[in-house]
């Protein structure tokens, strides 16, 4: 059996793999770039939020729908697309239930702490799905879908960084440990991706189910956690600016990449 293992695992194909932890590491980084802007605006970034997350929002809302669910419908049976689609919605509400926020930050408390904390719990649990995003589009034998895929998540990731950064400003945090706080919460994203690549790779049944369940977790994240935050009173024209302005940037990929 140990022979037989090896052999396996010799039979990886790990030149892929190298390019897909390449990509999901590159999502990752994407993460740190929303931090730039906080750096250079300081507390007023804040008054940016909603259209950022509003942006995010049309982002993945195009990626789960036109690069994951579609996709699953296409490759799969009804029962599959359900099935997934409720294991990824299942999935984030459980990760939510079990990750609540603390009352300090990296050592630190008072003003921001605990923002800082919820926010990073947040993402750094919702990056996973992500991941899983990227890994089973990178097995997807689509033309450009993972490419569309990474691509969307790494733009998302950006406005992501700035709701990182931007209540650890309030809380007195140096502009390095901002940015590298704001990649961290997307260190799940590579892992995510090699295990979704390699189940999809060893169960090739298993692609309309992963698809359905990233799309799953992905439309309940952003019915649950970003929609409710964009739309904080008094916002109300920004986030519905940066829907449409991400959902548009995202459509024209598509189109651009023959998804």
């Amino acid at each position: 059996m140990a022979d037989t293992a090896i052999h396996r695992t010799m039979s990886l194909p790990m030149p892929e793999i190298v390019v897909l932890l390449l990509a999901a590491c590159g999502t990752a980084l994407a993460t740190g770039l929303g931090a730039i802007p906080v750096f250079l605006l300081g507390e007023r970034a804040k008054g940016l939020g909603p259209l950022l997350l509003g942006f995010a929002v049309g982002v993945m809302g195009v990626a789960a729908l036109v690069g994951l669910l579609i996709p699953a419908a296409d490759e799969g049976s009804t029962a599959q697309v359900v099935a997934g689609l409720a294991l990824g919605i299942g999935f984030l509400a459980v990760a939510r239930r079990r990750f609540g926020p603390d009352t300090g930050f990296m050592g630190r408390t008072g003003p921001g702490t605990r923002t800082s904390a919820l926010v990073f719990l947040v993402l750094f649990v919702h990056s996973l799905p992500e991941g899983l995003a990227v890994g089973t589009a990178f097995a997807s034998e689509r033309a450009g879908l993972s490419l569309f895929v990474i691509l969307a998540i790494a733009i998302q990731n950006i406005p992501e960084g700035t709701s990182v950064a931007i209540p650890m400003e309030e809380a007195g945090f140096g502009h390095a440990r901002q940015f590298w706080t704001a990649v961290a919460t997307s260190a799940p994203q590579p892992l995510g991706a090699v295990i979704a690549y390699l189940a999809v790779e060893e169960v090739s049944g298993l692609l309309p189910v992963s698809f359905a369940f990233a799309a799953g977790a992905m439309l309940a994240l952003i019915v649950i956690e970003m929609l409710p935050r964009a739309y904080t009173p008094p916002s109300r024209a920004a986030p519905s600016a940066g829907i449409v302005a991400g959902a548009a940037v995202m459509l024209v990929l598509s189109l651009l990449l023959g998804v």
